[in-house]
């Protein structure tokens, strides 16, 4: 990272209460808990039910985000349909002028017969001959008006589709965000179960697991050397996007969490880092899931500064890379956006969103 924006991480950590490092460690102590379990069985007890909270909100988001697709497609759609409808009463309009205008000059003789009885012949022709462009133009104005029944049918059909799939997207949007209440009642049930020294014990436990997970990360090697040697794709410098999404992201510290918030007061963890790839540019998938599907994934010791990581086998959580060994995220329910070490969450891989971009350097 570079020196004027580590100076902006710490700054802006600091002013939002956040340690960039974690305390020394300190003995865990094991307060008898509720039905005799100790505090490490309470701290998985309680990650277990924040990571299913967390894939239930993935869920929701991922169903939100196909709900706003396909509004978007029905609104095209009604579009489409009230163009065919007024195409399609034009056309009725000029089949209703030349069928009256035939009928004013229609006659049970036939054009062999008047043109037999014509004391002007060549009339007679030039007369036919005026009938008979009526006739291809009444062919045509007909041909139009039978394709724009069609048409519009057609369109009709598929925004009556189109409507048939947003409403079950609703229902499913209000299972989905029931879903993720339940598994929130789950947690805040557990939490109103202990005592304030079980739940010190529980957040020094976690606390400690994370330094000794990060430990075991920065001395495995996995993180490379130096984070990427300055140039091409492993260089530690971001580019210019980069550098504006690590940027937003550092500005949006203590901003408190909300499950399907995409800011810009609160956040959950994927609409924090889709909202600052946003605003630096490139915008991105809304989900963690997806941004793991899609984006360009890189091994962890080619890590730079607006790289994304993404933690847990089923992809449910997502942090902003800034460098150092740190990340900012959105947690989850009662905490706010703040630097973590990397090793936060059992951490599943790293994604580029501007992997191929390298010229686009901010050099400094």
């Amino acid at each position: 990272m570079s020196g004027r924006l580590l100076r902006l991480v710490c700054t802006a950590a600091v002013a939002a209460g956040t340690v960039l490092a974690p305390l020394p460690a300190a003995a865990v102590p094991e307060p008898p808990a509720p039905g005799g379990r100790s505090a490490s069985e309470l701290l998985t007890d309680l990650q277990r039910l924040y990571q299913k909270a967390e894939e239930a909100t993935e869920t929701y988001n991922t169903t939100a985000e196909k709900l706003k697709e396909q509004r978007a497609e029905v609104r095209r759609l009604d579009g489409q349909l009230a163009r065919a409808r007024l195409s399609l009463h034009d056309s009725r309009g000029a089949a209703g002028r030349l069928a009256r205008q035939q009928y004013q000059n229609s006659t049970d003789i036939s054009p062999y017969v008047r043109l037999l009885l014509a004391r002007d012949p060549q009339h007679a022709l030039d007369q036919g001959h005026v009938i008979g462009q009526l006739a291809r133009e009444r062919a045509e104005t007909v041909g139009r008006l039978t394709g724009s029944e069609k048409k519009a049918d057609g369109l009709a059909r598929k925004a009556r589709a189109a409507l048939d799939r947003q409403l079950t997207l609703s229902v499913r949007q209000k299972k989905d965000r029931d879903a993720v209440r339940k598994k929130l009642d789950d947690v805040e049930e557990l939490i109103a179960s202990l005592t304030e020294e079980q739940l010190g014990a529980v957040a020094e436990l976690e606390r400690t697991d994370v330094e000794a997970a990060q430990e075991d990360l920065v001395t495995s090697g996995a993180l490379g050397d130096g984070e990427g040697d300055g140039e091409g794709e492993g260089s530690g410098e971001p580019t210019r996007a980069a550098d504006r999404a690590v940027r937003y992201a550092v500005q949006q510290l203590g901003k408190p969490y909300e499950w399907g918030a995409e800011g810009p007061e609160t956040f959950d963890c994927s609409g924090l880092t889709s909202e600052a790839w946003g605003h630096a540019g490139r915008p991105i998938p809304r989900t963690s899931q997806e941004q793991w599907a899609r984006l360009p994934r890189i091994p962890l010791r080619e890590l730079r500064p607006g790289d994304l990581v993404v933690y847990f086998p089923k992809a449910t959580h997502v942090a902003i890379y800034l460098g150092g060994g740190q990340v900012v995220q959105a947690p989850r329910t009662g905490e706010k956006v703040k630097v973590s070490p990397l090793a936060s969450h059992p951490i599943l891989g790293a994604v580029r969103p501007d992997k191929g971009q390298g010229q686009d350097r901010d050099v400094r």
